[in-house]
């Protein structure tokens, strides 16, 4: 019984990123709401139970799909010398394109807790401009949240005056996060 399913498996070409794939564009496409392991399996022209071989679970092949669209976000390198504004600037407009892109990640973002590798590295991105900012320890995770909470709850259409807008609105977060440091003689 074990090699039939093996070599199913096999002849079917599936591994854990191409599920992973295939729920990705399934999910562009369909959106959360209709996004279900049986359709996942039509669209991978397998049976639904051949996709439990790769994942447990929906939530689990949510959580992957989440990582997935998280591992498309360039990020700075550790010891970039990059001036920390362009580096926050460079993550909030790749966070808002990726939100753009993949419009099902807002009804599913922090929901489950986002905990693969590639949210986590955005997020120790994030915690590292952060603390290249200036402003004090205990104000890091306030100013970067206003940024992201700013980009995540305005996601401007791709027209030109949305992205016209969405800048200038993010150039006076950052402005604010510079008055802080100033206010507070760093």
């Amino acid at each position: 019984m074990v090699g039939a399913a093996d070599r199913a498996r096999r002849l079917a070409g599936l591994d854990r990123e191409r599920v992973t794939a295939a729920a990705v564009r399934l999910l562009d496409a369909e959106g959360p709401a209709r996004f279900s392991m049986r359709r996942l399996a039509a669209e991978l022209n397998v049976t639904a139970m051949s996709v439990y071989w790769y994942v447990d679970t929906k939530d689990e092949l949510l959580e992957l799909a989440l990582d997935a669209v998280f591992g498309e976000l360039e990020l700075p390198e550790p010891e970039s010398e990059a001036d920390w504004r362009d580096r926050l600037r460079g993550l909030a407009t790749g966070y808002r394109a990726m939100l753009v892109r993949h419009p099902w990640v807002s009804a599913l973002i922090g929901n489950p807790v986002d905990v693969g590798p590639c949210s986590a590295a955005f997020s120790a991105c994030v915690r590292r401009v952060a603390a290249d900012t200036g402003i004090p320890p205990y104000g890091q995770v306030g100013a970067v949240s206003a940024v992201f909470q700013f980009v995540y709850g305005a996601q401007f259409a791709g027209a030109e005056s949305g992205e016209r807008d969405s800048e200038f609105a993010l150039d006076l977060l950052i402005a604010g996060i510079e008055a802080m440091v100033a206010r507070s003689g760093r």
